[in-house]
């Protein structure tokens, strides 16, 4: 959800600059601010007891983010890092659920953003479950590309083998395996280790 940004400065949001890298909250932080991106992207994640990270949603400049732990007293589960180098606006929790309690708009926007990430998280749980590492990677592919409104296009995914591990929550090793597996297939094409999709 977008809030107009000049709207959260007069109720109090700073900018605040992040450097590629730079945490934005970390898992059991407890949740203080409403983040909303002006610049740059940011990515949430998990990371299990082995250490492995599951990215779980990556949000781009215009997107909010860590909404849902605002209207619950309980910490993150996750972390929030920027991707690169990124401008981010906070306003606090209590002024966030003031501007909610204002205006009705805001308050159905919320709820059908809120609404649209339980669906994506099922429809994610749902394809980590059932599906093989083959059909992991074409759905994590396919969502990228309808995402970005190029469903229709063949188009280079800008993941590392590494990064769509971390989405599908496999090893990188599968993944690697796989894309050579569907490069023979012809389901995918890697040009100078470029994936094509």
């Amino acid at each position: 959800m977008q809030i107009d940004t000049d709207l959260l400065i007069k109720w109090g949001a700073i900018a605040k600059k992040f450097k590629k890298g730079d945490y934005i909250f970390h898992e059991n932080d407890v949740p203080k601010f409403y983040y909303q991106i002006l610049e740059g992207t940011v990515k949430v994640f998990i990371t299990n007891i082995d250490g492995r990270e599951f990215t779980q949603s990556e949000f781009k400049a215009g997107c909010s983010f860590g909404e849902p732990l605002l209207f619950i007293n309980e910490n993150y589960p996750s972390s929030a890092v920027a991707c690169q180098d990124s401008i981010v606006l906070k306003l606090s929790k209590e002024k966030f659920l003031e501007i909610l309690d204002q205006n009705s708009d805001f308050q159905k926007r919320m709820i059908m953003l809120l609404s649209k990430r339980i669906y994506d998280k099922a429809i994610t749980t749902r394809e980590i479950i059932n599906n093989t590492p083959e059909t992991r990677i074409i759905s994590f592919l396919n969502n990228y590309k309808k995402k970005n409104n190029r469903e229709n296009e063949e188009i280079e995914i800008p993941y590392t083998r590494q990064e769509i591990a971390n989405y599908t929550g496999l090893r990188v090793e599968t993944v690697i395996r796989t894309l050579a597996k569907m490069k023979t297939q012809k389901t995918v094409q890697i040009v100078e280790r470029k994936l094509i999709y």
